[in-house]
């Protein structure tokens, strides 16, 4: 793929890459149990109508039914569900009380809003998707139950899917509490990263190595801090892996120390860590652990991270915070109203209307024929527009293709199997399916145009199965002449966004460590320093998307790759100056140097890539040692 990757563009590339990893088999498990069984109850009941709608909710929840801990599935799953809930009434009340005109409008509005929400980040833009999602199915889709029942058994399939999440243990997961398996296998995946980083010190592949520490300890944030009756964690089991992850902070500041300066570590400093990831994963004792090598500031400061996580894992700690802060109402509205927000809203707004204006002419248009289905043609918009589904060119080309194999599988199937019985098995089929497509667009496509052809089909909507691939190509034709208007906002907002909220994080924790006065407060510096690099990680995740555009639209990310990169080297720099300064008291002469050269450099490349600096936030020189 490599290969191939540097002879075609890199939109192209990106079309043809896929995800890889083990099946998860959990998640696999319970897609087999949510959408097929939901259906069946219904239609065995009489009520194949609500089925239809419950298995609606259970299969756009288990799209966003990733790894991670259940506690955060709680959010994922659930507030996704309660937006589309309320998309569908909001839809279903539209589509039956205004006109044609007036439900463009609305549903404009509605895109405009749950676009600029989107760029809160990865559940607020999953809660957009099915807020719009199931507005379009419910002003579209023919059903007889009213508005507000539609909402309740839409809760009630997607419900049914995060009940499955929260009581099934995970297969092969045996040690301590499954209640707690995810949480266990993110903080062991810490200790993991850090060991592969110290391994490859003084390597090629250092920077790639840290880059998967930064992600390694986002997403165990990510798996322990999710939502929480109380404001802190209840159970022994819980606190521990809490004080666990703290533990990992300390090694993680000096195994990145230790790569900034470019000098192999003996092998045993390696092996640790490594062992506190067994530990954490089979919730045992960590045994015996490697002696020390203390001939380095870094080096002292991993043996003492080493030895501070080895009691922790012993007798527990009392350190239980997870080193985040939580955003404010201020924080989140100036996220929403700001570039990015606007940009993506306007882009959101106008694909979702043009979707749904053009769906409504050809509907009145009868070119859909007798079969009121016209809710495709702007649902196929709103996946299309979402950025974290790859490049445009990528999920226009996924989309297409994934579409045209499903109505091909589809007609296929429709022709063989028995109905119902058999279009319900094939929606547990593609149920479990669901998981395992995510690793890539046109798979998910794929099988996603089979489920829910089937559940058309099931609920009396024969025949829309070769339509769907003309709406899907007016769909992808929209997006495309959408996302290349030159006058929506300043292009390439959404990456200049996180690209200076990155440095105003670097500026922050920088600040921190070179103040005297707060050296010694350890637990603020590693939440600055963890919301520096998880700032810094969605910026590169961004532009790194943005390269992958079409060259018309790449070109208005030119320059922040290099802002990026000198950005990664400034923080490394200041999590070494803080174990510098932790183990002597004072900067060496190399310190302060590569500060100073990296803020220039910085200023450089900010100025060339377009990014604006406010007055009060220039980066603080350091002073010599």
């Amino acid at each position: 793929m490599s290969r191939l990757s540097a002879a075609v563009p890199p939109w192209l590339a990106h079309a043809l890459r896929a995800q890889r990893g083990p099946v998860p088999w959990s998640a696999v498990v319970r897609g087999a149990l949510a959408a097929g069984p939901l259906l069946l109850v219904a239609v065995l009941s009489g009520r194949t109508s609500v089925g239809v709608v419950a298995a609606l909710g259970a299969m756009l929840a288990g799209i966003n039914d990733r790894p991670g801990s259940r506690r955060a599935a709680v959010g994922r799953l659930g507030v996704p569900a309660l937006a589309g809930a309320g998309g569908l009434l909001v839809g279903s009340y539209a589509g039956a009380h205004v006109g044609a005109v007036t439900l463009t409008l609305l549903l404009t509005v509605l895109g405009l809003l749950a676009g600029a929400v989107s760029a809160v980040g990865p559940v607020a833009s999953g809660a957009g998707t099915q807020l719009l999602v199931a507005a379009a199915i419910g002003a579209g889709m023919p059903l007889p139950e009213p508005g507000w029942q539609r909402a309740v058994f839409f809760v009630v399939g997607a419900g049914w899917l995060l009940v499955l999440r929260l009581a099934l243990p995970t297969p092969g997961a045996t040690a301590g509490d499954y209640r707690f398996d995810g949480e266990r296998d993110a903080v062991g995946g810490v200790y993991d990263a850090v060991a592969a980083l110290l391994e490859a010190v003084g390597g090629p592949e250092a920077p790639g190595r840290r880059v998967a520490l930064t992600a390694a300890l986002d997403h165990a944030q990510d798996a322990l801090g999710g939502p929480r009756l109380r404001p802190y964690a209840s159970s022994a089991a819980e606190r521990r892996l809490h004080a666990q992850y703290a533990a990992a902070l300390p090694l993680a500041e000096a195994a990145t120390a230790l790569a900034w300066a470019g000098e192999a570590v003996p092998e045993r400093a390696v092996e640790g860590p490594r062992r506190l990831a067994v530990a954490v994963r089979t919730s045992t004792h960590t045994g015996p652990l490697p002696a020390p090598s203390r001939s380095a500031p870094a080096l002292r400061a991993l043996d003492d991270a080493l030895l501070h996580a080895a009691d922790t894992f012993d007798r527990g700690g009392d350190d239980t915070a997870l080193h985040t802060r939580r955003r404010t109402a201020t924080s989140l509205a100036r996220t929403v109203l700001g570039s990015a927000g606007r940009e993506y809203g306007l882009r959101v707004a106008l694909c979702f209307g043009a979707g749904v204006a053009v769906a409504q002419a050809l509907h009145h248009a009868r070119w859909y024929g007798s079969h009121s289905h016209w809710y495709w043609l702007p649902a196929t918009a709103v996946f299309l527009v979402k950025p974290d589904l790859g490049p445009l060119a990528s999920r226009v080309i996924c989309r297409a293709a994934g579409t045209v194999l499903g109505a091909v599988l589809f007609a296929g199937f429709a022709a063989l199997l028995p109905r119902p019985a058999g279009l319900v098995a094939l929606v547990a089929l593609c149920g479990a399916l669901i998981p395992v497509a995510t690793r890539h667009f046109a798979a998910q496509t794929a099988v996603v145009t089979v489920l829910v052809l089937c559940l058309v089909m099931v609920g009396g909507e024969p025949g829309a199965s070769w339509s769907r691939i003309g709406e899907t190509l007016l769909a992808c034709a929209i997006v495309l002449l959408v996302g290349h208007l030159p006058a929506l906002g300043q292009r390439g907002g959404g990456v200049r966004a996180r690209l200076t909220h990155a440095a105003e994080a670097a500026h922050v924790y920088l600040a921190h460590v070179l103040d005297d006065g707060t050296t010694d407060d350890r637990a603020g510096r590693w939440t600055l320093r963890r919301e520096a690099y998880r700032a810094l990680a969605e910026a590169r995740a961004s532009i790194d998307l943005a390269a992958a555009e079409l060259p018309a639209l790449a070109r208005h990310a030119e320059g922040t790759d290099e802002v990026a990169a000198t950005l990664e080297r400034l923080v490394d720099t200041t999590t070494a100056c803080a174990v510098q300064l932790d183990d002597t008291g004072r900067l060496t002469p190399q310190h302060t140097e590569r500060i100073t050269a990296l803020l220039d450099e910085l200023a450089e490349g900010r100025e060339r890539a377009g990014l604006v600096v406010k007055e009060g936030q220039a980066l603080p020189v350091p002073l010599a040692g």
